[in-house]
């Protein structure tokens, strides 16, 4: 069974850091471009950062450059959003994706995701 597992979502402080974990069974991550999304509500969904498995490359939403960074280990099939410097805009509900398989590359456009996780709940408040 195909499955992607979000956690280490909460409620942290502003300037605070919280580490998102996407487990996932059923997949082989090295085939998959990986992307992790957030939606707010009210708002629509989001691309907050990406990871290809071609090369490793990486993009980021111009908001979150420089706090977040995404990482991959393909040992433990978890991919990785780690986010420093929280602010209330923060607040979302986070999700992982995965593009078909051998669809190596990634960006932020959610229709580029096949699978999709549950999501975790990211609260930025003081």
């Amino acid at each position: 069974q195909v499955q992607l597992v979000e956690s280490g979502g909460g409620l942290v402080q502003p300037g605070g850091s919280l580490r998102l974990s996407c487990a996932a069974s059923g997949f082989t991550l090295d085939y998959h471009g990986i992307g992790w999304f957030r939606q707010a509500p009210g708002k629509e969904r989001e691309g907050v950062s990406c990871i290809s498995s071609s090369d490793g490359s990486t993009y980021y939403l111009d908001s979150v450059k420089g706090r977040f960074t995404i990482s991959r280990d393909n040992a433990k099939n978890t991919v990785y959003l780690q986010m420093n410097s929280l602010k209330p805009e923060d607040t979302a509900v986070y999700y992982c994706a995965l593009t078909l398989p051998y669809v190596s590359s990634c960006d932020l456009i959610f229709t580029s995701y096949d699978y999709w996780g549950q999501g975790t709940q990211v609260t930025v408040s003081s």
